[in-house]
């Protein structure tokens, strides 16, 4: 089966996206979080690499432990 080259919105690095093998894409090495899910959804509406991937999931878990769980 063949794979679609695709280019990272956000980095525009290339990276192989499995969207007709989704059990096999790069994407599903990663868990997210519905919250995280959502944080990333809200910026991007196509595919990302994984690096991009992991580096929006520290800024939302930065996020939350700043502004969410920080004592008043």
């Amino acid at each position: 089966m063949k794979h679609e080259t695709k280019n990272c919105p956000r980095c525009n690095r290339g990276f192989e996206c499995k969207v007709g093998d989704i059990a096999n894409c790069q994407c599903t090495q990663i868990t997210l979080s519905i919250e995280e899910i959502a944080f990333i959804e809200e910026q991007y509406d196509k595919c990302l690499c994984m690096n991009c991937i992991h580096e929006l999931k520290r800024r939302y878990v930065h996020f939350v432990n700043k502004y969410l769980l920080r004592e008043n």
